[in-house]
C-alpha cells in the first residue's frame, strides 16, 4: 500500500460559502473547528445552498480562532464584520426538511448577504448546545454540514475522474468543486477512501460513515459562482452509481478521536473493507 498523507485541509465556516485553506487545525467531534457553524437561510428559515444559489460561492468567510468574530468578504471587495451572537433567542431553521435551531446574527449581516445573493437572506449560527446525531456506519455529530462531520477525498480519485472526463472530450474539474475537508495524497489507486473504515491522522482518528453522494454543487465554478455544465455528474453517472441512489465520489467520516491535524500528517489506515460500488476497484 502506498504511503498516504494529508495534502490539504479546508474548513467552511458558512455552509455553502467559500472555504478556508488551513495549514493546521483542530478536529473536534463536529469536524474541523467552526466548519459549517453558520448557515444562510431564506424567508421561513430554509437553508440556502449552491444547489439553487450558486452565488454563495462568492462569499469568502474569515473567522478568528475562538469563533467570536466573523468577517464576510464579497465579490466586489466589500465586507461585513460580525460580532458573533450566542445569546439571542433560538429560532427554527430547516436543513433539507429537518428542523434545527439557529441564532440570528442581525440585520446588518442579513442586508449585506441579501445584496450579494440578490435574494432575501439571513445568517444564523448553530447553538452551542446543539447535539445533532449524524447517520451512517459510524454515527457522529455536526453543525450544519449536510450530514457527517468530515468529508475525505483522495487526489487519486479526482485524477482518475478527470482522466475519464477529458477522455470523453470534457474539461477537467478542480478539487474545490467537491468541497472536501481533508484531501489525501500518496495513493496511486483511486477510491481507496471508499474502503477505509478506520484511520489515524495526526492526533486524530476517523471512523467511516458512508459514501459522499454528489449533487449539482459539483457543477458550480467556485471562483465565479456560476453553473459550469454537466460535469462531473455526467461522467460519474457512467461508473459510480451508489446503491442508495445518486453518484458517489469521496467519503464521509465521523470523528472517533479529536485532536490536531496538520498538512503533511501521515495517514495510517487501521482497518479496510471491500469496495461498495462498481468503479471502486479495477477502475471500471
Amino acid at each position: 500500500m502506498d504511503k498516504a498523507m494529508v495534502a490539504e485541509l479546508h474548513s467552511y465556516p458558512v455552509k455553502s460559502c467559500a472555504g478556508i485553506s488551513l495549514r493546521d487545525g483542530m478536529l473536534t467531534s463536529a469536524g474541523l473547528a467552526h466548519d459549517r457553524s453558520f448557515m444562510i437561510v431564506g424567508p421561513g428559515g430554509a437553508c440556502r445552498t449552491q444547489r439553487r444559489d450558486p452565488r454563495l460561492a462568492l462569499i469568502r468567510p474569515e473567522i478568528n480562532t475562538d469563533g467570536g468574530q466573523l468577517v464576510l468578504h464579497g465579490p466586489d471587495g466589500d465586507a461585513v464584520r460580525i460580532e458573533v451572537d450566542l445569546t439571542a433567542p433560538r429560532q427554527t431553521v430547516s436543513l433539507f426538511g429537518t428542523d434545527h435551531h439557529g441564532i440570528d446574527q442581525g440585520d446588518e449581516a442579513a442586508e449585506w448577504i441579501t445584496d450579494v445573493l440578490r435574494v432575501p437572506s439571513r445568517l444564523v449560527r448553530v447553538p452551542q448546545e446543539q447535539h445533532r446525531v449524524t447517520d451512517g456506519l459510524t454515527p457522529g455529530t455536526s453543525a450544519y454540514a449536510d450530514s457527517c462531520p468530515v468529508h475525505v477525498m483522495s487526489s487519486s480519485s479526482v485524477r482518475h475522474l478527470n482522466e475519464r472526463i477529458t477522455g470523453g472530450g470534457g474539461e477537467p474539474v478542480p478539487m474545490n468543486r467537491f468541497r472536501p475537508n481533508i484531501v489525501i495524497d500518496g495513493w496511486d489507486e483511486p477510491y481507496l477512501e471508499d474502503r477505509m473504515r478506520q484511520a489515524a491522522l495526526g492526533d486524530t482518528e476517523l471512523g467511516y460513515a458512508k459514501l459522499a453522494i454528489r449533487c449539482v454543487t459539483t457543477t458550480v465554478r467556485q471562483e465565479t459562482g456560476t453553473k459550469a455544465g454537466p460535469e462531473p455528474l455526467r461522467t460519474l453517472a457512467g461508473y459510480r452509481r451508489a446503491v442508495e441512489g445518486g453518484v458517489a465520489i469521496g467519503a464521509k467520516f465521523a470523528v472517533l478521536r479529536p485532536g490536531k491535524l496538520t498538512v503533511g500528517d501521515e495517514l495510517t489506515v487501521l482497518s479496510w473493507d471491500q469496495p461498495e460500488l462498481c468503479g471502486t476497484a479495477g477502475h471500471r
